[in-house]
């Protein structure tokens, strides 16, 4: 099984993302949470393109990227569940916990500090909350959370298999829990106890500040439970909540150009944690 999703990795990511990348948008189209603020095609075409552009950005800077130096770990026994006699399914599960935990953790200091807010922020400038937001992300945030990510797989020794599994879990729960999709409130409230559901991950895009530093989770909902940043609803209900940034509400920021240089527009300092 290992050597076989390592073997098909790339298959395994490609088939991952444009299998629940059509589902979600296929959902959206069928079941919508909410009316799109702005044309889909305007927002598809760009937030589309910048995951392009980061994808080869990432493919040019980082080849080795985090599966290559896990592998290197393995073999030279670098890191620490490299070093402990564990059972290798539970060193797995171990890897994609902590991993996930320290996403958790990366995503409150990206709103703690605000240089690392100002890269964060073109996530949150979406003025509407659908599968391609999942994936809208600056460039420079991208390559700071691939060197994050490297230096934790390195320390900790995480199985090459883990962190795609965790590669694969967090690029899938990512385009569902944005998806503009309606679950049932029942459903909603079983699924939010395993996994970070679209109706609790909408709280953290609110244009209010005590909502917006909320529900930083992608992949599993316990971190904010545990570490108190969990908002169950938005004050104004999911049908008439604002989303996005009352400092960006114009469309044109949602173009290509913009979403580049949106991280050196407006005054150094702006939105600490818990502050605007």
């Amino acid at each position: 099984m290992n050597e076989y999703i390592l073997t098909n990795e790339a298959a395994i990511r490609a088939a991952s993302f444009f299998g629940i990348f059509i589902v979600v948008a296929l959902w959206e189209l069928v079941g919508p949470r909410r009316k799109l603020s702005v044309s889909k095609g305007l927002g598809w075409i760009n937030n589309l393109g910048i995951v392009f552009f980061n994808t080869l950005l990432l493919r040019f800077l980082a080849p080795l990227m985090a599966v290559g130096l896990a592998i290197m770990a393995e073999e030279e026994n670098w890191g620490l569940l490299n070093n402990i006699a564990i059972n290798s399914y539970v060193k797995m599960f171990l890897a994609v916990l902590i991993l996930d935990l320290i996403i958790y953790l990366q995503h409150v200091m990206f709103h703690t500090f605000p240089l690392l807010w100002r890269l964060h922020r073109m996530h949150h400038t979406d003025l509407d909350f659908d599968v391609t937001t999942g994936s809208r992300f600056h460039p420079i945030e991208i390559i700071l959370s691939m060197i994050i990510k490297m230096l934790i797989v390195a320390a900790l020794g995480a199985p090459p298999v883990a962190v795609v599994i965790f590669e694969v879990l967090l690029n899938a729960t990512a385009m569902f829990n944005h998806g503009n999709i309606r679950i049932h409130i029942n459903a909603d409230r079983i699924l939010r106890l395993l996994v970070v559901t679209p109706d609790m991950h909408r709280v953290h895009h609110s244009v209010k500040p005590d909502e917006t530093n909320s529900n930083y989770g992608f992949n599993f909902p316990w971190w904010n439970r545990l570490l108190g940043t969990y908002k169950a609803q938005p004050e104004d209900n999911h049908l008439k909540m604002t989303i996005g940034l009352n400092q960006f509400r114009e469309s044109r920021y949602l173009r290509f150009h913009w979403l580049l240089i949106q991280p050196f527009v407006g005054k150094l300092g702006e939105y600490p944690i818990r502050k605007q």
